[in-house]
C-alpha cells in the first residue's frame, strides 16, 4: 500500500476496525474510506456493488461482521451464520468485480475443531466437528476463508485471510447479553464492585484456555501483513501464551480492585476447552505482539471507565 492509495475499511466502528482505522492514519495513510452502516447496508448485494462501482478502493480490510459471546452466539445462531454470510460474500465477490488489488478477510480461531492438537495448526481446519455453541458463525467464518481461496484460484483476486484469537481492547462491546469474556467480566467486577456485592458468578468451571491479544496490536499486524503477506493460505495470529478462564478471571477482578468470591455455575457452557493457535508461519515473518495482557486490561479498564460511565 502507498500512502495516498484509496483503503477501505469496513466495519470501521467495531472493535478491529475502529483501532485499525486509527492505526492507518497514525502511519500516515492518508485515504482511508468508512462508511457507516445506516449508509451502506453490506448485507445487501445491490449496495455493497454500488458503493464499489463508485469508491473503487484498492485495498480493502473486510473486518465487518456479526459477533458477540457465547451466549449470543448460542441465542442467535442463523443471525450469525446469515449475516456474515451476506456481508463476507457482497464484500468479496465486489471488491473482485471493482478490480481492488488485494483483499484482507479476517476470520477467528472459532474456525477450527472443538477437539484437536494444541497449538492448532492452520492445517487442522476441517478435521474435525465444530463447538456446538458458536457453530453458525464458525461455519460463516470458514465460508469466507474459502471463498477468498476459490476466487484466488479461479480468477487470480489477491484475496488473503487471517484467523486471529481472542480479541479485547478499547472500544469493545460492553453490552453484557452480547460480549466476549473479557469485557462481560469487566462489566460484572466492576458492577460488583460499586455494589458492593460478595458474589460474581461466571459461566462454565474456568477450565477452559484461551489466549488473548490486545487489538492495537493486531491493528499494526494486519497492515504489516497487508504489505507483507500474499499467500492462498490463511494465517494464524495467536499470542505469547494462552490463559485458563480461572487466570483471566483473577487477573480482570485484581485490576478492577474487586476483592469477591468468584462462583463457577458449571451448568452453563464451557466452550472449547483447549484453544492456543499454532502462530509459527506469524512468526516466521518476524512478527511478535507488544501489549502484555496485564496491561491491555488496565488500558481497557480505563476506556471503560471513561466512555461507559461504569455501566
Amino acid at each position: 500500500m502507498e500512502f495516498n492509495s484509496s483503503i477501505y475499511v469496513a466495519g470501521h466502528n467495531g472493535l478491529v476496525g475502529s483501532a485499525l482505522v486509527k492505526k492507518l492514519k497514525n502511519y500516515g495513510y492518508n485515504n482511508v474510506i468508512i462508511v457507516d452502516r445506516h449508509r451502506l447496508d453490506l448485507t445487501s448485494q445491490t449496495e455493497a456493488r454500488r458503493f464499489f462501482n463508485v469508491q473503487r478502493p484498492e485495498y480493502v480490510f473486510l473486518a465487518a461482521a456479526k459477533v458477540g459471546g457465547i451466549n449470543y452466539n448460542k441465542s442467535y445462531p442463523a443471525d450469525f451464520m446469515y449475516d456474515n454470510l451476506m456481508i463476507q460474500s457482497n464484500v468479496i465477490d465486489s471488491a473482485y468485480r471493482s478490480n481492488v488489488k488485494k483483499l484482507m478477510f479476517l476470520g477467528s480461531a472459532c474456525i477450527y475443531p472443538k477437539i484437536t492438537p494444541q497449538p492448532i495448526s492452520e492445517d487442522y481446519l476441517l478435521t474435525a466437528p465444530l463447538e456446538e455453541t458458536n457453530e453458525g458463525y464458525a461455519i460463516a467464518k470458514i465460508a469466507g476463508l474459502k471463498m477468498c481461496q476459490k476466487y484466488r484460484e479461479q480468477y487470480g483476486f489477491n484475496a488473503i485471510s487471517v484467523m486471529p484469537t481472542n480479541l479485547y481492547g478499547p472500544r469493545d462491546n460492553f453490552n453484557i447479553d452480547q460480549c466476549h469474556v473479557i469485557p462481560a467480566m469487566i462489566w460484572k467486577f466492576h458492577n460488583a464492585k460499586k455494589n458492593n456485592l460478595k458474589e460474581v458468578t461466571l459461566f462454565g468451571d474456568g477450565s477452559p484456555t484461551r489466549e488473548f491479544l490486545h487489538v492495537d496490536d493486531l491493528a499494526d499486524l494486519l497492515i504489516f501483513l497487508m504489505n507483507n503477506y500474499d499467500e492462498n493460505d490463511h494465517i494464524n495470529i495467536g499470542s505469547p501464551r494462552p490463559y485458563s478462564i480461572k487466570e483471566l478471571a483473577e487477573i480482570v477482578s485484581s485490576i478492577v480492585g474487586w476483592e469477591g468470591e468468584i462462583i463457577w455455575d458449571t451448568s452453563k457452557p464451557n466452550g472449547t476447552p483447549l484453544r492456543q493457535l499454532d502462530s509459527s508461519k506469524l512468526n516466521d515473518l518476524g512478527w511478535m505482539p507488544t501489549i502484555t495482557l496485564e496491561s491491555g486490561i488496565h488500558n481497557t479498564y480505563r476506556w471503560f471507565l471513561e466512555n461507559t460511565n461504569g455501566v
